[in-house]
């Protein structure tokens, strides 16, 4: 792997996003090198004005750009980062509390010889080993009534079929913590809608990726593990996981079913509520009241965000 910070666009260009990540950064720094083996790489950091020291930690180091940002989001500070290296043929979007495990990039890129492959999704493991539930199916109403736990597809966006992990693969759409993307489809979509500021991003790139004619493919033979939680979650985050699922639906389908999507999203967290559960009642506040929705996700003019 070359992990330079020269100025040549290289072959692979590895994304990392960060936001008071100074925790788990090094770990996955120190996992690329044996990850990306025999790639032409380069890495750039963006972060979103950590005040943990994140930034200076990263540019310390001098095997990675760093790019000081002011907090734009995910899918902000991926285009962000991209930009660093217009021409790449490849970006690997990471999180930065990952770990990649050594040969990991290799069955990636190879699977772009499969016609119309755009994305490309690894195997991820939780910290404990375990699988990470990481591919899903595209909204519908029917997958918004709560019922994922029957495990049926038709009401279920998780794929959990242990089978489906094991076997390369099509999907809608997978964990965006981890995604390989083509320089072609990346340019055909506009990049990352920043809109989304934090969560329903990949979704949102996924499905426009699919609609656009190009294939998320998964690769079982990349194996990754995931930390997992570390931008935080609070209320203020529920509301904007909440809002912009509705949000992302809302783009697909008339205002009709997508005012029963947001009213079924409303009656899952009634029972939450009637227990005193305070986010629930927050994120509740959110999607009934424009003007209680966080400013980072632009959409506090309408009941049907856009």
């Amino acid at each position: 792997m070359s992990c330079s910070v020269g100025d040549v666009d290289p072959q692979l260009a590895v994304v990392i996003v960060t936001y008071n990540s100074r925790d788990v950064i090094t770990d996955l720094l120190g996992s690329l090198p044996a990850a990306l083996e025999g790639t032409d790489a380069r890495v750039v950091v963006v972060d979103n004005c950590s005040t943990d020291g994140t930034a200076d930690l990263v540019a310390a180091r001098g095997d990675c750009r760093v790019v000081r940002s002011p907090n734009i989001g995910y899918a902000g500070g991926i285009n962000r980062g991209v930009r660093e290296f217009p021409g790449a043929g490849s970006y690997l979007i990471l999180n930065p509390d990952l770990r990649l495990s050594p040969g990991f990039v290799r069955p990636l890129l190879d699977t772009f010889a499969e016609p119309r492959t755009g994305i490309v999704a690894p195997r991820v493991h939780h910290a404990d080993g375990s699988l990470h539930r990481s591919l899903r199916r595209a909204p519908s109403l029917l997958r918004s009534l709560g019922l994922t736990r029957t495990g049926w597809p038709a009401f279920s966006e998780y794929v959990d079929e242990p089978e489906a992990y094991c076997r390369p693969g099509i999907v809608d759409w997978a964990l965006g913590a981890v995604l390989l993307v083509s320089s072609e489809c990346y340019r055909d979509l506009g990049g990352w809608d920043e809109s989304f500021f934090l969560y329903g991003e990949e979704t949102d790139f996924c499905l426009r990726a699919k609609e656009s004619g190009w294939v998320t493919r998964f690769c079982p033979d990349a194996v990754c593990t995931h930390i997992g939680g570390m931008s935080g979650q609070s209320p203020r985050t529920w509301s904007m996981l909440a809002v912009n699922e509705v949000r992302l639906y809302r783009r697909r389908h008339n205002p009709v079913a997508s005012l029963a999507f947001l009213g079924l999203a409303v009656l899952r967290r009634a029972p939450r509520i009637l227990r005193g559960d305070p986010t629930a009642r927050t994120v509740t506040a959110a999607l009934l009241f424009p003007g209680r929705r966080p400013a980072e996700i632009g959409c506090s003019g309408e009941l049907l965000p856009r």
